[in-house]
């Protein structure tokens, strides 16, 4: 009798949960099980390889975010339409999508396999034929970020956490799977678990794609903004690229694997507070363009995301100045703690990006395009600085601080001047 007493306590507190915690509580809380799982995946990688076969391995997952960062166009594309659209023009519309996704998808992927051989010189990996794994799974991503647009916009969050928790679990269990029980050379099971990872990152999948010629055809102007927005939002992308991943691929190139090595652990730590904000961009794209459409105020959105990834920000810099050593120990072990005293000056620089990130988003809903040009000027700048100045891993840290500093003072200039011209019209 006790034991029905508590069973049946137990689904009350349950139906209880499920009425308190909305659908975006659910997806930040599996974000931040996805964001943990791939950290756990990259320390378990530093740790087994150590600095030397981890900056390989951390090419690799470089390689993977900026591929997901290319694919991402299609997914915001994606998500901003799918509320726009509704019925044949939406069916039209995806389909459009999940065709020219395939296409560029292929074109990229035979291109990186193509061309495996010089990227090995260019990076200066152990192997080429990581490159020629990696490019065979290419299509698959652009697949899976155009079917993560549709559920991102349609607000269907329980089949977007579990299209980002598949993905992640695959990659997880069959690298470590391989690596524990094959004796395969490193750099090419984790290219192996990344490939798979992305088969596995399809489920669910629901959309029939259909032939264009036996759907609705999208009006002239409805073309001309899904066209803009792309062009714009690839734009935005390829600075997302350079400001998140150029440092690891120039530190790569200019110097040798064991300190490639250390500053990958440097950034994998420090870009912590990126990961996190990711999930509040998710959230907050779609939003804003239904409360745009609805005739509504929207800058209270962006206020809130900022004050959270702000907040966010200045705790892990904190944590990172007070206690690096500890963390490093933690995460990654000893032979990575030649890096403590860089960590919080890393996390510093991440944390600017991360904010002035939100704002560039935020236009981005809004059709305004200005500050996404103004963040692809400063990813120029930083890498171009890290260009010019590469004497230490310090001074390319260093670099990096001056440009996303600049670039988060011109962001909320912008704003500022934006708010104040928009009050004196209104006025």
């Amino acid at each position: 009798m006790q034991d029905l007493i508590l069973f049946l306590e137990m689904i009350t507190k349950t139906n209880i949960l499920k009425r308190t915690v909305t659908p975006e509580q659910l997806f930040m809380l599996s974000v931040l099980g996805v964001n943990a799982g791939n950290y756990f995946y990259n320390l378990i990688l530093g740790r087994i390889l150590g600095p030397e076969q981890f900056a390989d391995a951390a090419i690799l997952v470089t390689f993977l975010l900026v591929l997901s960062f290319m694919a991402m166009t299609f997914q915001l594309v994606t998500a901003k339409f799918s509320v726009v659209f509704e019925d044949s023009i939406f069916s039209a519309f995806i389909s459009k999508v999940y065709k020219n996704a395939i296409v560029v998808g292929l074109t990229l992927g035979v291109l990186t396999i193509a061309f495996a051989t010089k990227l090995q010189a260019l990076f200066n990996t152990s192997s080429s034929t990581i490159f020629v794994i990696f490019g065979c799974g290419v299509p698959l991503y652009f697949l899976m970020s155009v079917n993560r647009g549709v559920y991102q916009g349609k607000k269907a969050f329980k089949s977007l956490s579990i299209t980002y928790q598949t993905e992640m679990i695959s990659r997880l269990l069959i690298t470590l799977g391989l690596l524990f029980f094959f004796n395969i050379q490193s750099s090419t099971v984790i290219a192996i678990g990344i490939v798979a990872s992305l088969g596995f990152g399809l489920i669910p999948f629901k959309f029939k794609i259909q032939p264009l010629k036996n759907l609705k055809v999208i009006s002239s102007n409805d073309n001309k903004l899904v066209r803009n927005f792309f062009i714009i939002t690839a734009f935005y992308e390829l600075t997302q690229i350079i400001i998140n991943n150029s440092d690891i691929l120039l530190v790569k190139h200019y110097f040798e694997s064991y300190d490639a090595g250390l500053y990958a652990s440097l950034a994998l730590i420090g870009r912590v507070v990126y990961f996190i904000a990711w999930m509040f961009v998710m959230l907050l794209l779609p939003t804003v363009v239904q409360l745009k459409k609805d005739g509504k105020e929207t800058a209270h959105v962006l206020f809130k995301y900022v004050g959270y990834v702000s907040a966010i920000a200045i705790v892990i810099v904190l944590g990172c100045y007070i206690f690096p050593e500890t963390v490093i120990r933690l995460l990654f072990g000893e032979p990575y703690i030649s890096m403590a005293s860089l960590l919080w000056k890393y996390a510093l620089a991440t944390g600017l990006f991360a904010v002035s990130n939100i704002f560039a988003y935020y236009y981005l809903s809004l059709d305004r395009y200005i500050p996404v040009i103004i963040s692809g000027v400063f990813g120029v700048l930083q890498m171009g600085l890290i260009i010019g100045f590469h004497d230490s891993l310090e001074q390319v840290v260093t670099m990096q601080i001056v440009a996303m500093v600049l670039l988060l003072v011109v962001q909320f200039a912008f704003f500022f001047l934006d708010a104040l011209k928009n009050n004196c019209i209104s006025a």
